[in-house]
């Protein structure tokens, strides 16, 4: 149990730490597309079945940033191995949920034990590996984080059409198992990380759930609730900032806090968390409409809409190991600049669908997005986290992977929000030009009401009919054009971070990293 690190081969470690990593973050996306299956299944509401996605994201941002600190009290393989299994064992009690109710409460349990896996995982990687090949380090852990929120909604999608909806979640159960073997073969906690004990932050371990609770189920029921015209919404935010205000008082007085608040006196980590929260908001908000413009206005299914998503991720599949070898020749931050530029020229792209798009039409714009992503997230970990001591590793990965959750929330939430008004918007435009005085208008009322009486219907009906058609193509192109705006604004956002890069530490090159710690 004790046999030290330097005796397992790298690659093994590697291998043990990205299976559960890459099992977490599939699963949360993977139900998404099954959610109207489950709602059938289980008698609930539209309103209720959402629950399922929220109680998993709310527990996983609860996790996330406490992982370091758990990880001291009962050592990390431990904690890392208990994990793992009680994300397993959850996620067969999802698959066999007899009600909602049930159902939910299992997701919370597996959002919480799947919050420590990520954080965990990487500062097991970038411990394994030596200073100068963390890059590379940074590469594979990039491969697996950009593997799940392509590739969730296309898989899922495919075992809710092709088996059942529960099916989602007992996959896990042979991939929990392994994982579980191999972390207990190839997984030893180094000296500075044996268990030791610390006294317990219980008011930063209370604020620090009511603040990230509160403020994830406002993010992902705001929209659906009209925001601040509710009360609950409402209520939720102002717990939500009392809490995290009061967390952030406690934190810093503690000798032994929830969350080491002090590593943001680093610059460079303090830069780096800021623009992963940015990215973190440009790509779940591209990825979550992508899919919604394929389904909703252009008539794809669930699997065909993945499908247009996968080959950007091969592209970030295929990018990021080529990424992780030029870190090691140039300056990071070079590559980030590269990296914003491409994917703020892909969002440009995509503000130029249209309704007679074709299915390639969809796909470059996604490629060059691919290769853009690549360029950032594998960069951008090694500068944050290049100078934060080993014995930190697990609180700033906690946190940095937090603000990227955290800035993904924010972005659907926004891009939900923008579609709904910007549509709406659009539609009171467009709808001002379909009027008497209107010869276009009035052209085309007329071919749709001939078409409908030569199908039939009487001169009445057809009418009615046509008026139908026209306002219905009316919401297809306000809806085209509230997506286009959105893609314009994210591609905004991604070269607006740019000057924060300067903030970075300048990355040292080759074999002089080896100073980094």
């Amino acid at each position: 149990m004790d046999a030290p690190v330097k005796d397992v081969n790298k690659w093994i470690v590697t291998i043990t730490v990205m299976l559960p990593t890459i099992m977490e973050i599939v699963d949360t996306s993977v139900a998404n597309v099954a959610l109207p299956h489950m709602q059938g299944s289980l008698n609930a509401g539209t309103d209720e079945i959402t629950w399922v996605l929220t109680s998993y994201l709310v527990s996983n941002a609860v996790v996330l940033p406490m992982t370091g600190w758990l990880s001291r009290l009962f050592g990390r393989k431990r904690f890392l191995i208990s994990c793992i299994t009680l994300f397993t064992m959850a996620s067969l009690l999802c698959g066999a949920a007899p009600n909602l109710a049930s159902l939910i409460f299992f997701r919370v349990l597996q959002g919480a034990a799947g919050g420590a896996l990520i954080p965990s995982s990487q500062a097991i990687l970038l411990e394994t590996f030596p200073p100068h090949e963390r890059g590379m380090a940074n590469a594979i852990f990039g491969v697996g984080a950009m593997f799940g929120p392509i590739i969730g909604p296309a898989f899922g999608g495919w075992i809710t059409d092709n088996l059942n909806w529960r099916w989602i979640f007992y996959i896990n159960i042979p991939l929990g198992i392994i994982a579980v073997i191999m972390a207990v073969s190839f997984i030893f906690d180094p000296p500075y990380l044996r268990r030791t004990r610390v006294a317990i932050d219980w008011w930063g371990l209370g604020l620090l759930t009511v603040g990230l609770g509160a403020l994830q189920i406002v993010l992902d029921k705001g929209q659906q609730d009209d925001w601040f015209n509710s009360s609950f919404i409402l209520s939720c935010s102002i717990l939500s900032a009392l809490a995290l205000i009061a967390l952030v008082y406690v934190e810093l007085k503690h000798e032994h806090p929830i969350i080491n608040l002090r590593l943001f006196k680093d610059v460079s980590f303090s830069a780096g968390n800021f623009v992963m929260f940015m990215l973190g908001f440009g790509l779940y908000s591209s990825i979550v409409l992508i899919p919604l413009f394929l389904q909703t206005l252009m008539g794809y299914d669930a699997t065909l809409a993945g499908m247009v998503l996968a080959p950007g991720g091969l592209a970030t599949l295929i990018t990021m190991p080529f990424v992780g070898v030029a870190l090691s020749k140039y300056d990071g931050r070079k590559v980030i600049l590269v990296g914003l530029i491409i994917s703020a020229w892909s969002m440009f792209l995509m503000r130029g669908f249209t309704l007679e798009a074709s299915y390639w039409d969809f796909v470059w714009p996604r490629v060059i997005l691919g290769v853009g992503l690549a360029m950032l997230f594998v960069p951008l970990s090694t500068l944050t986290l290049g100078s934060i001591p080993k014995v930190e590793m697990g609180n700033a990965a906690g946190l940095y992977n937090l603000l990227r959750n955290m800035g993904g929330s924010v972005g659907i939430a926004v891009a939900a929000t923008m579609l709904s008004r910007q549509t709406q918007f659009y539609q009171n435009v467009l709808v001002g030009g379909v009027t008497p005085y209107s010869p276009v208008a009035q052209q085309k009322l007329e071919l749709l009401t001939q078409g409908f009486m030569l199908r039939g219907l009487n001169a009445a009906t057809a009418h009615k009919a046509s008026l139908a058609a026209v306002y219905g193509m009316v919401q297809r192109q306000a809806g085209m054009l509230a997506y286009n705006r959105i893609f314009w604004i994210v591609g905004l956002t991604f070269l607006g971070v740019m000057p924060f890069l300067l903030l970075l530490r300048k990355q040292k090159i080759g074999a002089e990293t080896e100073g980094v710690h």
